[in-house]
This record gives structure tokens, sequence and C-alpha cells, in this order.
């Protein structure tokens, strides 16, 4: 297999001499991932895709290492990363502890404590392999409705794949955003907070992978983890004992699940289209 050469040179300033073996590993439906060992360094996760955006692993280098500082959960070290690769830590799995849920709860409400003024981030980023565009906004519900919601269901609309009539559905729903969703701070986000982000640890801890970070709504980040699979109610139990949420929050979780749902649509086609459609007749 041929190698980054910014890759190689990095293992060679570190001393870490040359790679000995890279083994894939499954799990990853947009980049390749593999176990890569080198003569003296540590074993290591390189993440490739030569078809990336040329700036998308620095973005997803930039949000490991902001969750990093916040103190949360578990994230791996970034170690370097260049145009077409990212290498990280290597965690290896284990079995989850008892108080697995407990700690993901109160580490997840621990990051959501780090707030801002405004929501956005310093660099539009990716949801996946979806551009994510992050522009600051000082309005929750206008960065919402422009930055996520219209934004994507655009870039559907471009496609042909939501039609004129579910597109006015989406807009009709945008417009009552400030009255279905309540005011709340600008937190710290994973923002691509499904069950498949969030892996065991090698003390048997949560660690969050795979990023989409910028400032947004917790509540939006906690409806996430519904959407493909949901977390132990030990988490949200923990979750809420360290920091308080407004009542009816997870009746809300259709609403900002639209977001997901539409860039799902936009990545992998009109399977997501019948789960959109019942969202937008519901709530316009």
């Amino acid at each position: 297999m041929k190698f980054p050469k910014g890759l190689q040179q990095f293992l060679l300033a570190q001393r870490w001499g040359a790679i000995q073996s890279a083994h894939p590993i499954s799990g990853g439906s947009i980049n390749r991932v593999l176990r890569l060992e080198s003569e003296h360094g540590p074993v290591a996760l390189l993440k490739t895709n030569r078809r990336s955006p040329t700036d998308m692993f620095a973005r997803e280098a930039e949000g490991l290492q902001v969750l990093l500082q916040s103190g949360g959960v578990r994230v791996p070290e970034v170690y370097a990363h260049g145009e077409g690769w990212l290498l990280l830590e290597y965690l290896p799995s284990a079995e989850r502890s008892d108080d697995y849920w407990t700690s993901l709860g109160e580490g997840l409400a621990r990051l959501h404590s780090t707030v801002n003024n405004g929501f956005g981030f310093p660099n539009d980023n990716y949801i996946g392999s979806a551009a994510q565009p992050n522009p600051w906004t000082e309005d929750g519900h206008r960065f919402f409705a422009d930055s996520r919601l219209r934004f994507q269901g655009r870039l559907a609309r471009e496609r042909g794949l939501m039609n004129v009539s579910d597109y006015r559905l989406l807009e009709r729903v945008i417009e009552r955003i400030p009255d279905l969703i309540p005011e709340q701070p600008a937190s710290l986000i994973h923002g691509d907070l499904w069950s498949g982000n969030v892996i065991v640890g090698p003390q048997a801890e949560p660690v969050l992978v795979d990023p989409a970070v910028h400032f947004g709504w917790a509540e939006a980040e906690l409806a996430m983890t519904t959407l493909f699979g949901r977390f132990e109610r030990a988490a949200y139990e923990a979750y809420e004992r360290v920091r308080a949420l407004a009542p009816g929050y997870m009746q809300r979780a259709d609403i900002y699940n639209l977001y997901h749902l539409l860039n799902h649509l936009n990545l992998f086609g009109r399977g997501y289209l019948v789960q959109i459609q019942g969202i937008l007749r519901r709530y316009s």
C-alpha cells in the first residue's frame, strides 16, 4: 500500500521509524481506517480518503482537539494530519464498565456546560462527508433555520431529492421554529452524536469519535442520540443530575433530527424521505 508522503515524513520526524504493518478496521462508511504499526512509535489509527475535501481531516482534528480541551468525554489524541489523511491515538476496545452510561451522561453534561455568546464555530467543517456551515450567529433559532435546515433543504431541492411541495412544508416548519423550540444557550456539542460515534475505550470508558463540533443546542445533540439507536436510560438520568434541561426536550427530538435526516437524504438518497415528510406534515 502507498502511504501519504506527509505521513511518512511525520513518522520519521518523530523517530517512530518506518511503517511495519497496516490492518483495515471495519466500521467506517466514508473513510478507509487502518491500524498502523511503526518501528518505534505507538500503535496508531490512520484514516485516509483520497476523495475527501482538502481540509476535511484538518477540521476533524480541530474538533477533536476542542473536545479534548473541554474535559467532557474522552476522545482519541490527534498525532498529525494532512490532505487526505489523519493519524490518531489507537484505542483498543474493552467491555463496557458498570458505570459506562452514567459516565457518558455526566461527561456530555460537562461538555454542554461550555457555552458561548454565539452559535457557530471558527471554521466551517463537515458532518460525515457533507459540508457544515458554521457562521457566527447570535440567535440560535436563526442559526438552526439558516445554517442547518434551510442549507440542507436547498441542497436536497437542487439535487431533485425533495419536490416543491415538501420544500414548502420545510419552510413552514422553519417559520415556526421560534414557537417550537425554547431559547437555549450556545453549548459546545459533538455535532454528530449517533450511537456509532461513541465507542468503548481501553479502560471500559466512553470515547467520542468522528465529530462535527460547533456551538449549538444541547437539546439537538441529545435528540440525535435517539435517531439511530438510543443510549441507555442511565445516561440521560446522569446528564440531568449534572445539567438541567427544559421540560419536554425529548418531545422536540423530531424537529432537531430533521437536520440529520436531511443530511442523510443528501448523502445517501431517498430512503430517508418518507420519515422527513412525516415530520414536516406534523409540524408545518
